[in-house]
């Protein structure tokens, strides 16, 4: 049973389905992902980056929050398994906020070549990684509202820019369904692509926790798959999206992190030049 911020999904084959990763033929040719971009909304680039790049940094992250009560002491920091204990909130939040996200192993792994290399193939351009980059787990457990990433679509954050800006979901670790990767809402990007050219902005806020009335509302399915170390999606900054609850039996947390590039010679939302932290009102 598939649920997010506590909703559960329905199931049926028209409400929901399976991300389609990019065939072997098409990874190499710029024209075809920018096609399948402009109809599916998102690539799903299975083994994109190396999972032994993947893992170390899995293993950053977690040593460097290995004080704070998150994890099971008996288990190695890269196994990420929770320790289902209180957390020192103010420990976690000094690691985060001062030592992973602003520091040196981070920046390098989100511009590794792999990543920095591609999206200037794929733009043909010099291009730009916005300076806030998020990086989140997720407990197994929290399945109440406002724990799962609710439903929205990443323009309503990115007014301040253009829109010709692509985000790159990266599970740091093996996300199997039950350990909460991020779901799609097939074809939703063409809908609200249309109603920001009409003007109807939407306020910068998600939509919903509610998954299931979302498809219902606009008749279609919300799409998933497992993924693995290294596999990444890449995505329209208008295709709705959310992420599903973490309920994994092995207690392991899901980490993520999600990143944009854009063309360097394109607007740039202010906003996103500095770090990210929980307080910045984006």
């Amino acid at each position: 049973m598939l649920t997010s911020n506590g909703h559960v999904l329905d199931e049926r084959p028209h409400r929901l389905g399976e991300l389609v990763a990019v065939p072997d033929a098409e990874r190499g040719d710029r024209d075809a992902l920018w096609a399948r971009l402009r109809e599916h909304g998102y690539l799903f680039l299975p083994g994109f980056l190396d999972p032994d790049d993947v893992r170390a940094f899995r293993a950053h992250y977690f040593t460097a929050l290995a004080g704070v009560g998150l994890l099971d002491p008996a288990r190695a920091p890269v196994e990420g398994v929770d320790g289902g204990g209180t957390v020192d909130l103010a420990a976690m939040r000094h690691a985060l906020f001062t030592e992973v996200v602003p520091g040196p192993a981070y920046a390098e792994f989100c511009r590794q070549p792999a990543i920095r290399d591609w999206f200037g193939w794929l733009y043909d351009a010099e291009t730009l990684l916005h300076r806030r980059k998020i990086i989140r787990h997720l407990r197994p457990g929290e399945r109440g509202i406002g724990t799962a990433t609710q439903a929205h679509y990443d323009l309503v954050y990115l007014r301040e820019g253009t829109d010709r800006l692509l985000s790159l979901w990266v599970p740091l670790g093996d996300t199997p369904l039950e350990v909460g990767p991020l779901t799609y809402l097939e074809g939703s990007h063409h809908v609200y692509a249309r109603e920001e050219a009409e003007g109807r902005a939407r306020p910068a806020a998600s939509m919903t926790p509610d998954l299931p009335s979302l498809a219902e509302q606009h008749d279609t399915r919300w799409l998933v798959a497992g993924l693995r170390a290294g596999d990444v999606l890449v995505h329209s900054p208008y295709i709705v999206h959310a992420s599903l609850d973490n309920v994994d039996p092995g207690r392991r947390l899901r980490l993520s992190t999600d990143i944009r590039y854009q063309r360097a010679g394109d607007p740039i939302d202010w906003r996103w030049q500095q770090h990210w932290h929980d307080t910045d009102g984006l």
